[in-house]
């Protein structure tokens, strides 16, 4: 099979510019694909990022300091963009402006205002396919659960709990980074950089909120700086966000848990929907695991747990017996980006990466959690579009 090649351009050597270049290097653990990424620029402000890259990446043809570079160059076709919340709105920009398609990090924007310039640049430019980044929705748990909400399984929806927990920041020791400072991070603080996480699959499914009533939880309040000293931490650590939703005849709590200081819990995501007829968990800390409950009047109320394997959204080479993991979540996300970039309409499987119209959601959440928050009370949101695509 021909396989259409798409040339990538990195912007951002961190942690997720390796995961993005592993997942491309094991494109071939992919089953039946005839699109293939090729990474032939990379660019980061520290030229010591640059050279993994450089050692590990052979298809590289220009390694830079300069974004600049990656936007006009003819080599490259589209771009991954991981940089501090404060950089998105002008880096974002530029990249679409400068045609190149792209997949950007949550949350598009470093505030609502910022969200709302970069949606005018995707719209102003609709030839561009634009995408924000959430990889935890392709576990395969997290899967089954999206087609239960498609098959409309549950009933009457009685609740939805999600959630995204680190313990990491738990150790007050830990020195400071650019996402506990609002210049960097904004004020959001652990919404702006894990909301999406938790968001993707509510809004997708078409629940955007009524209202929001959020509590907010500062805990480490300064951490060491570079030189050892002291330096005051700015940002939310914590987030828990109640919600209601009303969506044709179903309406019903939705419960956002969003927490950096969650002790134990090193890096969980999880989803939970209650029904009248039928209910279902899922949680990374358990990947192989997807526990439903059917229920029919005057019957049993039992859980059944499942053991599900690596069945993912995309095949893969990997036999279903085996267990699925975070890099595999990752590659599965690549895959729905470049099947879209290569099939618009006709993707191979109905679950595609978050929409910029759903960052436009998130930030409407987000802020009025903020607003929530510092009034002490519930605050009402206008009505969102809904996002489903069958």
């Amino acid at each position: 099979m021909k396989k259409r090649e798409i040339n990538f351009g990195i912007i951002g050597c961190g942690l997720m510019g390796r995961e993005f270049a592993s997942a491309a290097a094991r494109w071939c653990h992919l089953l039946d694909q005839d699109v293939v990424p090729r990474i032939v620029g990379v660019c980061d402000t520290n030229p010591a990022m640059l050279g993994w890259f450089t050692e590990n990446v052979d298809t590289i043809r220009v390694a830079t300091q300069d974004y600049h570079e990656l936007l006009s160059s003819p080599l490259v076709d589209a771009i991954y963009c991981a940089v501090p919340h404060n950089l998105h709105e002008q880096f974002y920009i530029d990249i679409i402006e400068a045609g190149k398609h792209m997949l950007g990090e949550k949350p598009f924007g470093i505030d609502k205002a910022a969200n709302a310039h970069i949606l005018s640049a995707v719209r102003a430019h609709p030839q561009v396919l634009v995408r924000c980044s959430s990889e935890f929705p392709f576990f395969p748990g997290a899967q089954k659960i999206l087609q239960f909400i498609r098959e409309e399984r549950f009933g009457t929806i009685l609740e939805v709990q999600a959630g995204f927990l680190h313990s990491s920041d738990l150790d007050p020791q830990k020195p400071i980074n650019w996402k506990r400072q609002v210049a960097t991070n904004g004020e959001y603080g652990c919404m702006g950089d894990l909301g999406m996480h938790v968001l993707h699959i509510p809004l997708r499914a078409g629940w955007f909120p009524n209202n929001v009533r959020a509590l907010l939880s500062k805990i480490v309040t300064e951490r060491p700086g570079r030189d050892g000293t002291m330096v005051p931490c700015e940002t939310w650590d914590n987030a828990v966000l109640a919600c209601e939703i009303s969506r044709e005849r179903q309406h019903f709590p939705m419960l956002l848990e969003i927490k950096r200081i969650a002790p134990g819990e090193t890096n969980t995501w999880y989803l939970r929907m209650l029904g009248t007829e039928f209910s279902a968990e899922f949680s990374t800390k358990y990947p192989k695991t997807l526990r439903t409950m059917a229920y029919t009047p005057g019957g049993l109320q039992a859980w059944l747990s499942q053991d599900l394997g690596s069945e993912s959204a995309y095949p893969t080479i990997t036999g279903g017996i085996f267990e699925f993991g975070f890099s595999d979540s990752i590659l599965q996300m690549w895959a729905a980006f470049c099947d879209e970039l290569a099939h618009s309409d006709s993707t191979r499987q109905p679950f595609y990466c978050v929409t910029p119209e759903e960052t436009e959601q998130s930030h409407r959440i987000l802020t009025a959690a903020l607003d929530s928050n510092r009034q002490a009370q519930v605050v009402q949101l206008n009505s969102g579009s809904e996002q489903w695509k069958q």
